[in-house]
Order: C-alpha cells, then structure tokens, then sequence
C-alpha cells in the first residue's frame, strides 16, 4: 500500500545536510513563535482578535475597526503556519532521506502535534480573556517546541546507535540537575510576567500571588542556575569533559549572565516593554542552550548503511 509520504520518497532524496538545514529552520521558528507571542502580550494585543478560531464572530480577519492590536494578534496567528510549514519541511526531509531514520521522523511529527496543541490552548487564552495560569500554559507549550526542535537538529546530526555516555553516570545526572534548574526557572519566570506588568490587554485578570514574592523566588533561581553552572565549568574542566561540552557550559554561563543582568534593568525600571521582550527572546536561548548540555555527553553510533521502512506508515 502506498501513500503521499512513500511516493515523495521514491522520488525526491534530500542529503542529510539538508535534513539537518531543514531541523535548524524548525528550530528557529520555534524560538521566533516565542518572541511574536510575547510582542502580542507587550503590546496589549492579547485581544486583538476577540475569538478563536475566526478573528471576529462575523470575520476570519481582523477589521479595519479593530486596529493595529487586530493586526498584531492576527500577525501572530498566521505566523503559526510559517512554523508548521517549516515542521513540515522538517518532516518530509528526514522522511525522504535515504537511509529513512525513524527517529527522526518521529520527531518531527512530535513537533507538529505540539504546535497544533499550543494553536489550541493560544485560542483558549482567547476564550477565556488571558487567564493568566493559560497564558502560563501557551508559553510552557512554547518551550516543550523548543526542547522538541532542538532534539531533532542535534539528533539530525548523530547516528541511531544505542547512546554511550562519554563521562562518568554521575556527571551526566549533574547536567540533568543543571538542565531541570533552568527548567523550573523558565517556569515560575512565566508566573512573574502573569502578576506582572503586562497582562496582554486592559483588564484582565492577573496571577492572584505576590508579584514582589514571585520576583524574589526567579531570582533565587538564577543565583541557583548561575551557581550550578559556574559548578559545572569547574567540574567538567576537572574530568576532562569533552570539549564540545565544556564549550556549552561556557556560552550558558555567559547567557545566564546577560539574562541577569536584563531581568535586574527590568524590575528596577517597571518592565519596560522592549526589556520583557529581550528576556523572552533570552529565556528560550537559555532553554535550548541548556538542553545541549547533556547532549554533548554522549556520543551515538554512525548512520546505518541502509534502513527498511514499511512503505504504508505515514508516521514514523
């Protein structure tokens, strides 16, 4: 039995370096999604659009009455399918690719369902006018995308053998550990900007707990992510860890630093609206730049010289 997927396969071969520019462009569109939706928040164009999934009841784009806020959230709205046409690039690279690797393939179909359920719970955000926890939500979908993407890009440049750690058990737990830090940082980050300053529109409902305790709490965080990344450099350098990984610890440390620096101008000065959005932009470079880490603690086996695929599965 055939399908779309087997037919394009017998007919269009892309190399693995195009597999690889097709992972970086999901990679980057996922990061970019974060940026435009914290622009709709920052410039109280959450509502925009009053429904989902039309802009309007009577329209499926904003109208001239509704301004340049209609614009914005619609903008945002469309960018969406650049991001699923750069997942679905993404998905057809690796499944024509010869050898055909299910891995990645399966990653590129996680992607794409992840992008569909974050459209999803960003059209509930819209329903229910910017709940704040779903606005929390949206940008926590957000992130899982930009864990997704960036496995796919350094996936589309290993092999598919079975993983081999390069340090000790150990040392790989204490990345994990550096890479959960930034994790929960992200996450009670999404809570200070949902008691903060920028609700998204006028009047809407704010996270019900103490902003000032909320910002305290992501900035014992940083402390926290800073000191067991400085801990890391020290520790890597002293196994001898592999370069490639050392390299990480030293651009993570040096982003956290940045992103410090930024959240600190930010809360002294009242969240100005370029400040929120440069730490938006800095929370899912930190993120992605985190997750490398334990990535280049192991090492996995060449591409297989050839691979067989059931020519009637459409997912891998």
């Amino acid at each position: 039995m055939t399908n779309p997927f087997s037919l394009l396969a017998e007919r269009w071969h892309p190399s693995p370096q195009h597999v690889r520019r097709a992972a970086m462009a999901a990679l980057v569109m996922s990061v970019v999604i974060v940026v435009t939706g914290g622009a709709v928040r920052l410039t109280d164009s959450g509502l925009g659009c009053t429904t989902w999934p039309t802009c309007t009841d009577g329209s499926v784009t904003p109208t001239p009455a509704m301004g340049v806020h209609g614009v914005i959230e619609f903008t945002n709205r469309m960018l969406t399918y650049v991001l699923s046409a750069a997942v679905g690039w993404f998905i057809l690279a690796a499944r024509c690719c010869e050898p055909w690797r299910r891995s990645l393939t399966r990653l590129g179909w996680a992607q794409f369902w992840l992008v569909m359920s974050n459209a999803v719970i960003g059209g509930i955000t819209v329903l229910t006018h910017l709940n704040p926890y779903v606005v929390s939500l949206h940008m926590v979908a957000a992130l899982g995308l930009v864990w997704t993407a960036l496995l796919g890009w350094e996936r589309a440049k290993e092999g598919d053998g079975e993983p081999r750690l390069l340090v000790a058990p150990a040392i790989h737990r204490f990345a994990q550990v550096l890479v959960a830090s930034i994790g929960a940082l992200a996450l009670v980050g999404t809570l200070v900007t949902g008691a903060g300053h920028h609700p998204g529109s006028a009047g809407t409902p704010r996270v019900s707990l103490d902003y000032d305790r909320l910002a305290q709490a992501h900035a014992d965080l940083v402390f926290l992510a800073v000191g067991l990344t400085l801990a890391a450099l020290l520790v890597f350098a002293a196994v001898k860890a592999p370069p490639a990984a050392r390299a990480r610890v030293r651009e993570l440390f040096g982003l956290l630093l940045l992103q410090g620096v930024l959240g600190f101008v930010q809360y002294f000065t009242d969240a100005p609206e370029i400040m929120v959005g440069l730490h938006m932009l800095g929370a899912a470079v930190i993120w992605a730049a985190a997750l490398r880490i334990p990535l280049a603690l192991r090492t996995r086996a060449g591409i297989p010289a050839q691979a067989a695929a059931p020519s009637a599965e459409l997912v891998a």
